[in-house]
């Protein structure tokens, strides 16, 4: 990523930040706010992709499972089924 690309992130990262905190500071306090909130925010993010990575692997799993278990219920070997648990 070159320089005027961060810094442009920056500046917008920090102005915005600066508005949701009502805080007035300069526009080069503002970009560095900014461009420091980037390194850590992206530092944090890519801690916890690496960590839920996993157990967010897990979830889709056991949620995969649950609809393929679903769907056998309903359209296994008995076939699809009506109220009181009758073949329609």
């Amino acid at each position: 990523m070159s320089i005027v690309v961060l810094v442009i992130i920056g500046a917008a990262a920090g102005f915005i930040a600066t508005r949701l905190m009502r805080i007035e500071a300069d526009i080069i306090t503002t970009i560095v706010v900014g461009i420091l909130g980037a390194l850590l925010g992206g530092l944090v993010l890519r801690l916890l992709l690496t960590v839920m990575g996993a157990m967010a692997g897990l979830i889709g799993a056991i949620l995969g499972a649950l609809v393929l278990i679903w769907l056998w219920q309903i359209y296994g070997p008995k076939g699809p089924r009506g109220p009181g648990g009758r073949r329609r």
